[in-house]
């Protein structure tokens, strides 16, 4: 197995100011405007920096060239790459004085910014409090445990990743197979680095932004960035909850039935300050709560909301009482006579902390939610959630949307993409420079034809990438047709895959072949039958995939020390199947392997999860025979290679949509204004 390979720069202070994900980029950056001798100067910077995207839209080229000369002089003189961060980072606190100096950002968003490294003490006590508590009895981290609040200990248990795995299986249980984890008490950099890769890789499949996050970041224990990465787990855990398939009785929160879609598509956030509205309502609080920070600060929501939900725990004197602080101190007291433990203190409410404040709410949401026991109504809301092969559809698109780091996030595939926007985001994402953004609109969009529009576009950029999209149209999205929108999701995941695949094959001998669903499963299983196994799959629905064995001998193929055979079962029961299907999850992940399925994919042979899961190793696995220097990592044919089969048993073109292009859809609609040219 590669070892991993981190930027390492010099100087220490400068290396701590950027993740290795930025180093590794603006290293190649740096590399691709040197001269033929190897050099770069101050003077061959401007061009490349205005291209970047800290900077394209503050600076114009001449303006970086007035910035860079104040600072440095003579234009001419060559710099090293050390040199080059310097004057990025000059660059940067430029646009930090343009904009009226920095933001604040949440870490429960996403912690990957660079030019701020102040934590906030109060959030570090708060999630140590919380590891106490729910890893407290750990068989293994319990010797580490309980964590001093005051302390970097959470920073130095964290650079091995054991805590972090554990936690996200605290947060998202059965996550990860936790024999796959490394767990000696000293572990070499091998171990160490799969560990992070198996944290890192599972934190996306739970819906944790890791963009710019890197191991090597973990690994040195970059306070803002692990305590980004644990405060964004813990959210995950705090709000599981915040949905009707999890809690039926959310339904009273609306007062027409036709709004339980709206419901569905709000993020958990913005239902747990709804569900908070809700009673206080009911208690007679004159204001609306918007947010988990100002609106919070007097404390005087908060007595409110237990007053209404713990009466027989109330203190007729909170409501009386003038000093914030105090105030706040009763809230308190009175949330600990519910149940709810003390994981922030009065001044963090007073001080409008929005994190500890949203997982203080969080807590009390958990503890009593106070909403009906309607028969009637659970039931409604019960028969308005998928059924289970559409839910884990979902899930597994909404993850792989939010892992490719566009602006938008998903909450909800089935609401969010109906107005066409996110979908675009994510073709020019895939297949840059297709989507016309003149000709799209920006959400909050209140025209119903605007939504038309953006979703036309999206067909018909889906019909110049082949997908098969017989009589389908833009309104069918904006009507929220779920077949039809995993059937185009389907696609579009398994086109970026493919376009993955392609993007390596400049290192083989097949420069001019596109990868097909065929070259994948031959690869396979010429992988396999290479290492000395027997195991070999006739096409993506192949039932004997089900007990796990053909993956873990891939696995095993691409990486001989990543499968502990002790721990594989025959996968003859559905309990053995199980077992082999998180342990191959978790080893895929281990590698290096981005992937969003679950175990019963596995174990049901979904032809779509089975293709991805295929891919995502190939495509490591020539990742690392490109990194070790292998000549032709990627032999599209082999000499016994006959065609495969697709996913769908059809023509590799349109494999995972023709099963959807028999749909009789009007497509009345899809003759609208909108051009078919799809120019920048």
């Amino acid at each position: 197995m590669s070892g991993y390979k981190g930027v390492l720069v010099s100087d220490q202070w400068l290396h701590s100011q950027f993740t290795q994900v930025e180093l590794r980029s603006l290293k190649s950056k740096f590399g691709s405007i040197k001269n033929q001798n190897g050099e770069v100067t101050f003077g061959d910077l401007p061009p490349l920096m205005v291209k970047l995207k800290a900077f394209c839209t503050t600076f114009s080229e001449e303006e970086i060239r007035r910035v860079l000369g104040e600072s440095h002089g003579d234009m001419s003189n060559e710099i090293d790459f050390e040199t080059f961060l310097r004057a990025y980072l000059n660059l940067q606190s430029h646009v930090t004085a343009r904009s009226d100096g920095p933001k604040n950002s949440s870490f429960l968003k996403a912690a990957t910014t660079t030019l701020l490294h102040t934590i906030s003490e109060s959030e570090k006590a708060s999630y140590v409090r919380h590891i106490n508590i729910y890893l407290g009895d750990d068989p293994f981290l319990k010797q580490f445990l309980p964590l001093d609040p005051a302390t970097n200990d959470l920073f130095d248990l964290a650079k091995d990743g054991v805590l972090l795995c554990k936690l996200i299986n605290v947060a998202v249980p059965g996550t990860i197979d936790e024999r796959a984890i490394n767990t000696k008490r000293v572990l070499n950099p091998w171990e160490r680095n799969e560990n992070h890769t198996l944290c890192l890789n599972s934190a996306k499949a739970i819906g944790c932004t890791v963009v710019n996050i890197g191991c090597q970041d973990l690994v040195e224990g970059r306070r803002h960035l692990v305590l980004g990465l644990i405060s964004q787990i813990i959210k995950i855990q705090l709000l599981a909850d915040l949905n009707l398939k999890k809690t039926p009785q959310l339904v009273e929160l609306v007062e027409d039935n036709n709004d339980v879609e709206d419901l569905m598509g709000l993020a958990p956030e913005k239902v747990l300050l709804k569900w908070v509205n809700f009673h206080l309502k009911k208690g007679g609080y004159d204001k609306t709560v918007t947010n988990f920070s100002s609106d919070l600060k007097d404390a005087k929501a908060f007595a409110y909301l237990l007053n209404v939900l713990a009466p027989e725990h109330c203190n007729p004197s909170t409501l009386d009482t003038k000093d914030p602080t105090e105030k706040a101190n009763m809230v308190l007291d009175h949330a600990e006579k519910m149940g709810c433990k003390r994981y922030l203190s009065p001044e963090d409410i007073v001080e409008g902390s929005s994190n500890l404040n949203l997982a203080f709410v969080a807590q009390i949401f958990h503890q009593r939610n106070g909403l009906s026991t309607d028969s009637r109504k659970i039931s409604f809301a019960e028969r308005m959630t998928d059924d289970a092969q559409t839910c884990r559809d979902e899930r597994c698109f909404r993850l792989w949307i939010n892992s490719l780091g566009i602006s938008s996030y998903v909450n909800n595939v089935f609401e969010d993409v109906r107005n066409g926007w996110i979908l675009l985001e994510v073709l020019d994402k895939v297949s840059p420079g297709l989507v016309n953004w003149k000709q799209a609109s920006k959400p909050p969009i209140k025209m119903p034809f605007r939504k038309v529009e953006n979703c036309n576009q999206v067909i018909r950029i889906g019909k110049q990438l082949k997908f098969s999209l017989v009589n389908v149209c833009g309104n069918d999205i904006v009507q929220g047709n779920k077949k039809l929108i995993v059937a185009f999701l389907g696609q579009l995941m398994r086109y970026h895959m493919l376009q993955l695949l392609k993007s390596l094959r400049s290192h083989s001998r097949n420069q001019g072949r596109d990868v097909t669903d065929a070259h994948i499963l031959n690869w396979a299983n010429m992988k396999v039958k290479c290492s000395g196994r027997t195991s070999q799959m006739e096409s993506f629905k192949d039932k004997s995939l089900s007990n796990g064995l053909f993956f873990l001998a891939l696995l095993s193929a691409v990486e001989p020390r990543v499968v502990n055979w002790n721990l594989v079962t025959k996968g003859e029961s559905d309990d053995e199947k199980r077992l082999n299907a998180t342990y191959i999850i978790s080893v895929a992940r281990k590698l290096g392997c981005s992937i969003f399925l679950l175990p019963e994919d596995i174990m049901e042979v979904n032809p779509k999860m089975i293709l991805s899961l295929t891919a995502s190793i190939m495509y490591w696995s020539m990742q690392q025979a490109i990194e070790d220097g292998e000549s032709s990592p990627f032999p599209l044919n082999t000499p016994d290679a006959s065609p495969a089969p697709s996913i769908s048993g059809e023509d590799d073109t349109s494999s995972l949509g023709g099963e959807f292009s028999h749909l009789t859809m009007d497509d009345a609609a899809s003759d609208t204004t909108v051009s078919s040219q799809f120019e920048d």
